[in-house]
């Protein structure tokens, strides 16, 4: 069977052989397991499920909650003329309709879904018919509770398994603690427990983390002394304009990425990045998913992230290409331990404020008591701060909050298709005063798209444009006029935020804040803190080995690279040449007693050393001194 995966994989991505593990996995699915598999980030977990499904007869579905790389997933699966579709929040009714009918009449090979629509009843009964051959649940730590990254509507997934029980379940993740492991497949049903995992240890990568209070700085000297691509990791999104002037100031080629940008700079930046005309990307952990440059020469973290989970994973996207790469953690302990101290009060609010900022969501949307069922609605954060006079983190946190406690879903930075209506009657598009361009994109727009004199359309300019022979910009301009004229609705595309209702609302004071939603999970994320804490101050135990410990993987050998396996070899270093020195020291006073002068013209070593070997012999009463200050042998030496 491994030649029919080794046909598809030069086939179809051009590949000669498959990363270790890769094919343990396709094999476990061919065999109808159900398989865990654990793989560290860059390790290449889409063609574990992508390859193997070019082997199968139906559908594979992709559960995901990360809507920017579900789209790039289905745009990289259409350029090899591999059929997929995606299905999330941002779409509207209409196009998620289409989409799941091409699905059931078996349009697709593969299908990305997004969990929360898994439970809905136009999902449901398409899937009855499909002839599904494998469940993906990628990211699927988001569905233990233990998890640092708990979603709710991950654990719908599960009961999707009764409408497709022939078809295996891959479950992947790049970090699972063993509890995590263990939780994700019982939550998922797993029929027997399989786990298939590589070794996270990295033998290229050096993870080093140095105390200092002034870390611009500290990154300036490292990318001047270590060549290459880096990733500089920060907090906030004002600190990675900040940071990327200062080195563009000093002659560091940097961008700058977070989450507030719009998709066109995001990928402009990412672009520049990734083609190595900006040496370096400042960024938030927005950054990172998805992307996939080998030869990351650094990753340095300014701010210390809360969880080790999080550090692994960005920590990892250095040197995937094998070559020598350093992973960097920048720790001031007087600054960043209060700092981080004070994150679980700002991510886990009152439960008053929680219920408060409830009560103002249904007034904001103006929902009365047992309705909003399904609903969702376009939502401006800062505005409904504003207006309310909240803080920001406290409020985007006890909306985080609700979300894990099945109240509703917070979809952020979403990116909403085109959309068009015609407000014109169809015969009536033949009397108006329209130009040439304009002629030929209504054309286009009616051959393309349907019913779009009833309800609005996602469209797509770039198409539009290609098929008109005109520049997208031309389309954008003229669809505009279009709609100036009354002639159509045209809402162009855009990031937006959206809240989505998944219960009708109820009285505040009977909202479930119950201890696995709240008490519980603050007390593992405060813990996540102290682990991230340690990790950083201890100057014991090797980095690597410490890491690869916390995800229950031992490690016999020290990695002999990081700050403290270093450290230690240096001291070592100086302890075997301070046995020499006083080897040396001795066997010359076993000759006759010498004055300092005489030592120290005999030995190879400063005179400092020499002085301080010297009074180190005094203290172990192996020398002594005479009445003229000469050192002499002490008599149980002699």
């Amino acid at each position: 069977m491994g030649d029919i995966y080794h046909d598809i994989l030069k086939k179809y991505w051009g590949y000669d052989e498959f990363r270790p593990l890769q094919l343990d996995i396709i094999k476990s699915i061919a065999d109808g397991r159900d398989t865990l598999g654990l793989m560290p980030t860059g390790g290449g977990k889409s063609l574990t499920f992508q390859v193997p499904t070019m082997s199968m007869e139906g559908i594979c579905i992709v559960v995901t909650p990360l809507i920017a790389l579900m789209k790039d997933q289905v745009d990289n699966l259409r350029k090899r003329r591999i059929k997929a579709a995606a299905v999330h929040s941002g779409m509207s009714f209409s196009e998620i309709n289409t989409t799941l009918d091409n699905a059931h009449f078996g349009g697709y090979k593969f299908l990305y879904v997004s969990p929360e629509r898994l439970g809905t009843e136009s999902f449901i009964s398409r899937l009855r018919d499909m002839q599904v051959c494998l469940l993906v649940v990628d990211e699927s730590h988001c569905i233990s509770q233990w998890g640092y990254d708990f979603r709710p509507s991950y654990l719908r997934i599960a009961e999707i398994r009764a409408y497709i029980p022939d078809a295996p379940v891959l479950a992947l993740t790049a970090t699972a603690t063993p509890d995590v492991a263990k939780d994700i497949q019982d939550k998922l049903l797993f029929r027997e427990y399989n786990v298939l995992q590589k070794s996270f240890r990295r033998d290229n990568l050096a993870y080093v983390v140095r105390q200092t209070e002034n870390k611009v700085a500290a990154v300036e000297h490292i990318l001047n002394k270590i060549d290459g691509s880096s990733v500089v990791y920060v907090r906030n999104r004002k600190r990675t304009k900040e940071t990327a002037e200062y080195l563009n100031s000093i002659g560091i080629k940097a961008e700058y990425y977070h989450a507030g940008l719009s998709s066109s700079e995001r990928t402009e930046r990412q672009q520049r990045w990734m083609s190595g005309q900006a040496r370096v990307m400042v960024a938030t952990n927005a950054f990172g998913m998805g992307i996939d440059k080998p030869d990351v020469r650094t990753v340095i973290h300014i701010d210390l992230p809360d969880n080790i989970e999080s550090y692994f994973q960005e920590a990892g996207r250095a040197g995937r290409d094998g070559e020598k790469a350093y992973a960097v953690l920048l720790y001031n302990p007087g600054v960043d331990q209060p700092i981080l101290s004070r994150r679980v009060t700002d991510t886990y609010p009152k439960k008053d404020f929680i219920r408060d900022v409830y009560d103002k969501l249904c007034y904001y949307f103006q929902i009365a008591e047992h309705s909003g069922l399904n609903h969702m609605y376009l939502f401006d954060l800062e505005s409904f701060c504003t207006i309310y006079k909240l803080s920001f983190i406290h409020t985007h946190n006890a909306l985080q909050i609700l979300q894990q406690a099945g109240y509703i879903e917070l979809n952020e930075d979403v990116e909403t298709n085109s959309q068009i209506l015609f407000l014109t009657d169809r015969n009536d598009l033949y009397n108006l005063q329209t130009n040439e361009q304009q002629d030929q994109i209504i054309n286009a727009l009616l051959r393309s798209y349907t019913g779009i004199f009833s309800e609005p359309a996602g469209i797509n300019e770039e198409l539009i444009a290609k098929h008109c022979g005109l520049t997208r910009r031309q389309v954008v301009d003229n669809l505009v006029i279009l709609a100036h004229q009354h002639i159509i609705r045209y809402i162009p595309r855009r990031r937006a935020n959206y809240v989505y209702f998944l219960h009708n609302r109820v009285d505040s004071r009977l909202l479930q804040l119950d201890k696995d939603v709240y008490d519980r999970r603050r007390e593992r994320y405060e813990t996540r803190i102290n682990d991230m804490i340690e990790y950083a101050s201890q100057k014991r135990f090797c980095r690597s080995q410490l890491l690869l410990h916390y995800f229950g993987q031992t490690e016999q050998q020290p990695c002999m690279q990081c700050d403290i396996c270093l450290s230690r070899k240096e001291k070592a270093t100086a302890q075997n040449g301070a046995e020499q020195i006083a080897s040396e020291i001795i066997n010359i006073l076993k000759q006759e007693p010498c004055n300092i002068k005489q030592i120290i013209t005999q030995i190879d070593a400063d005179e400092k050393t020499v002085i301080d070997i010297l009074r180190t012999l005094l203290d172990r009463s192996l020398i002594t001194q005479d009445k003229m200050m000469r050192y002499c042998l002490a008599q149980h030496e002699k």
